[in-house]
Order: structure tokens, then sequence, then C-alpha cells
């Protein structure tokens, strides 16, 4: 009756049901830690099961349903010098592990790391990504990292794999010579690169990284600005037809100054011709009154001189007129090659295809050698 009443203390089936998502490894708690021989351990699909007897680890059972018994277990047989079967119950600690994937870990650069851009010289940069972790060892898992916790989460180990990925990281992005400017286009090389670097380091822990991405590398907010700002050049490009076409957008706009002007020029004349069809103090048309002589014209505005600006390594120089024009002909400095703009003209363009080729046409060619 009192054995009866033993073998009916002692856990007749071994399992884990988890639904946290995070727990890692469970430790399976029995009173005394006696588990009955015989007794059937049941491990599902994505865990692993651990004997750790008498402080040492004894089997590691993959997915399936086992009966603990000596042809089952033997490392345990061995360790205690079991040569035949028994009745009485064995005490050792069972923890399970969960060897699914942990996704969506976290990582980043807490400081900037230092690089030497080939276009910017010495740059800062941070990076922060993703990664996915699982237990590809659950024994050295054990004897590494969890010891006797008896609830081991995700998070008690990622903060250590955050800091191998971040060193690694830094490294690689440091020495990889990639410029800033292409290494959007290259986050997926430098992720392998980084996630085979971390290999060996996270496999002494019995872990593995079946997924590890860069979501980005940025610079500090200043130098972006900067960037920014040299972006908007390269958008406008020519700098004084950017202007002029602001200032035709302006000007065709209905409450613009040209619209204003417009308007002003058409109430005056409207005023001009009332005033006409009135006659003096408002008379009607036909009336005795005799309008006034109409004033002499006006002489013609003298045309002012059509001056030029020449480009000469990277600078302007100008205005001048035509005697400086001739002169600088003759001294070799205005060719049909060199660059000029005069206002109203669309930009730069070569001397020869401007009215500058008539004073190019007067230069005489260099004397006849004696």
């Amino acid at each position: 009756m009192v054995f009866d009443f033993l073998k009916g203390e002692f856990v007749d089936v071994i399992s884990w049901l988890d639904d946290t998502r995070d727990t890692m490894v469970w430790r399976f708690d029995r009173r005394g830690q006696a588990i009955k021989y015989g007794a059937k351990l049941t491990v599902r699909e994505g865990q692993s099961a651990v004997f750790i007897h008498e402080g040492q680890l004894a089997d590691v059972f993959g997915p399936g349903l086992y009966m603990l018994e000596t042809n089952n277990m033997p490392l345990l047989t061995t360790l205690q010098h079991w040569d035949h079967g028994f009745q009485s119950p064995f005490k050792s600690e069972v923890y399970f592990v969960n060897t699914t994937r942990f996704n969506d870990q976290k990582w980043g650069t807490k400081n900037p790391i230092m690089a030497r851009d080939p276009e910017f010289g010495p740059v800062r940069l941070r990076a922060f990504g993703t990664y996915s972790m699982r237990v590809g060892d659950p024994g050295k898992f054990i004897k590494e990292i969890v010891g006797t916790d008896g609830e081991f989460t995700a998070d008690e180990i990622s903060f250590q794999v955050r800091n191998i990925i971040v060193q690694s990281a830094s490294q690689v992005l440091a020495k990889s010579g990639i410029p800033v400017l292409d290494m959007a286009a290259n986050l997926a090389d430098l992720g392998k690169v980084i996630a085979n670097a971390i290999t060996p380091q996270v496999g002494e822990y019995g872990l593995s990284i079946p997924e590890f991405y860069i979501e980005n590398i940025s610079l500090p907010e200043e130098v972006e600005k900067a960037m920014d700002k040299r972006s908007s050049m390269g958008v406008v490009g020519d700098l004084n037809r950017y202007m002029q076409f602001n200032a035709s957008e302006s000007l065709s706009q209905p409450g613009g100054a040209m619209g204003a002007a417009m308007g002003a020029g058409m109430g005056m004349g409207m005023g001009a011709g009332m005033a006409q069809n009135m006659g003096p103090w408002g008379a009607q048309p036909g009336s005795a009154a005799i309008p006034p002589p109409p004033p002499p014209p006006a002489p013609p505005a003298a045309t002012a001189a059509r001056v030029w600006h020449l480009a000469e390594n990277g600078s302007t120089h100008g205005p001048f007129g035509d005697a400086d024009l001739a002169r600088l002909a003759a001294e070799g400095r205005l060719t049909r090659a060199t660059m000029v703009w005069s206002a109203g003209q669309d930009g730069w363009k070569m001397a020869a295809d401007t009215e500058l080729v008539h004073i190019l046409d007067q230069v005489p060619p260099p004397a006849p050698k004696p």
C-alpha cells in the first residue's frame, strides 16, 4: 500500500506548453525533483528537453515522445551505473528550451561611428535595424547562459547580443570604404558581412542569428541639412535662369506686379479716352469746344551701347565696351572660343556664336616669319 502510494506521487507525463512568445527556457518543477522511472516525456516541435542530473548535463531530447527508461537515457545510465531496470524514482532537472526564432529583435548604435568617407572626409554614422535569434545548441545554451534560472526570457540575452552586433557593425562600417551616399544601395551586403562576423561569437552561447537586417544608416542632423542644401543647388542649376524664371512666374500672377501695372495702364487709357469723348467740363461729344493741339513728339532716346562680360579661369571680367573688346581681341584675351555674356542673352555663349564675331574678324593674323 505504501509503495503504491509513493508511485502515485511521482509524475507520469512531462511536457511544456508556452504562450508567452518570449520565454526561451522553462524548468519543469516537481517536488524534490523526483521523476518516476518509465514516465513519458513529450517534446513538441520547436522545443528541446535538457536533462541535468546532479549538476551535470545528462541528455538532450529533440521533438518526440519518450519513455524515460535506461535504453532511452544512455548518458544518464552511465552516470548512475544502472545496469538493469528498476522501479524507484530518480531525481533530475528537466529544462525545456524553445528552439523557434525570436523575431523583431532591435539593435542600434548608442554613439556615432567614426568613419572616413572618400568624398566628405571624416564622418559620424549611426545605424540601426532588426535581427532574429534562435537556440542552436540547447545544451551549450543551458551551460553557458541559463544556469539554474527556472524561467529565462529573450530580454535577458538580447542586451548582450546587441553589444556583439554593435561592436561588429562599427568595425564593418568603419572599414567598408563605401561612400556614405552609396551605403543605402549596399545595406543588404553590409548586413551579410555583419551577420557573418557575429556568428562565431553568438555561437559560443549556443545561439544562431538566422536573419539580420540594417534598416538605416544616417548622418548627424547638421550634416544632413548641409547635404540637402547642396542637393537643392544641384537641382536649381543655373542661378540666373532660376531667378528669371521666378520673376516671370510672379509677374504672370493676376495679383502680381505685372497684373497691377497692366490694370493701372488700362485704367489710365480708359480715363484718357473718356476725357477726350466728354470734352471740357464734361461736355457731350459734338459740342463747340475745340480740343487743344497734340504735344510735339519726343525726340528718340539714345540707345545705350551694349557691354559684355568675359569668363576667364572660373571668374568673370567686365563690363567691356566695343573699344575694350577690340583691344582684348588684339591682345589675344578675346578669341572665338572665349565664353561671353551680355544683358538679354540666354546664358553664356562662345564669342563666335555672338555678334562679337565682327570684332574678331577685324583682328589681323600673326605676322609672317622673316
